[in-house]
């Protein structure tokens, strides 16, 4: 007897589908542990290290998202990238 394989490969096709979705959509979604190693790399060009750890942390905590590099990129991190001070400059490093 032949047996169809068709339901088990579609099954299996469905179940990779959702987990490439799954890492597509969570690309930037880290994990609050992630936060510090993403942060201290994010702000080792800088001269001003302990702010730009506050507030990269701080951000980080919130939108569980850092920029690639160590300067700009923030349009990769839409919640990182519009947090604001009451001044209505960037919050995030």
């Amino acid at each position: 007897m032949a047996r169809s394989y068709t339901p088990l490969v579609l099954i299996l096709s469905l179940v990779l589908m959702i987990a490439f979705a799954d890492v597509a959509q969570g690309y930037n979604r880290l994990r609050p542990r992630d936060c510090k190693p993403r942060c201290t790399y994010r702000c080792s060009a800088t001269s001003h290290k302990k702010p730009c750890m506050f507030f990269c942390q701080k951000c980080c905590a919130k939108c569980l998202c850092v920029p690639a590099g160590v300067y700009g990129n923030k349009q990769s991190c839409a919640c990182y990238n519009n947090w604001k001070t009451q001044e209505g400059k960037p919050k995030c490093p």
